[in-house]
């Protein structure tokens, strides 16, 4: 399969990795643009961004995806699907529907609750006793899609984010 990969931060590399270790053909990669970040507030890529570049994959980082360029782009990639993993920008209709089989997203709560940016964070100052994973095709909505899959997972108040997040 030709897959569009569409994520930022660092929860986005364990499934990015996975389809680079698969048979399948990643022939395009989106993520957030380079922004100011760390000591000294110098431009830095986003983790997917230097991890796509590391594997010698081209990436888009458009500050807005529209119909007129990303849409037509990935249409003409000629791309079986897209997989979206905390990307950051909404995905307009277009762009829903230009791959053959869809935009499926692996998102970091159990939804239908914390949909939107953040829900790893939100879970945990909310002292949710379960959270995890799920995964569902995209549509116009944010995180409204059907449902495909989801894993549940345990934690306490003293669960640290970054264990959170590796889990």
């Amino acid at each position: 399969m030709r897959i569009v990969f569409m994520g930022t931060p660092s929860f986005s590399i364990p499934a990015f990795s996975a389809l680079l270790s698969s048979n399948h053909d990643i022939c395009a990669v989106y993520t957030q643009p380079p922004r100011k970040s760390g000591r000294g507030h110098k431009i830095n890529n986003s983790i997917v961004h230097n991890f796509a570049i590391e594997n010698n994959l081209e990436v888009q980082t458009p500050r807005k995806l529209t119909k007129e360029v990303d849409a037509c782009y990935i249409k003409n990639l000629n791309a079986d699907l897209c997989i979206v993993v905390a990307y950051g920008l909404i995905l307009p209709e277009s762009i829903l529907k230009s791959t053959k089989l869809g935009c499926y997203n692996i998102h970091a709560s159990l939804l239908p609750r914390w949909r939107g940016a953040a829900p790893i964070q939100r879970s945990l100052m909310f002292d949710d006793k379960e959270t995890g994973i799920t995964i569902m095709k995209m549509n116009r909505g944010l995180d409204t899609g059907n449902i495909l899959s989801q894993k549940k997972i345990s934690i306490s108040k003293n669960t640290p984010f970054t264990e959170l997040e590796k889990k």
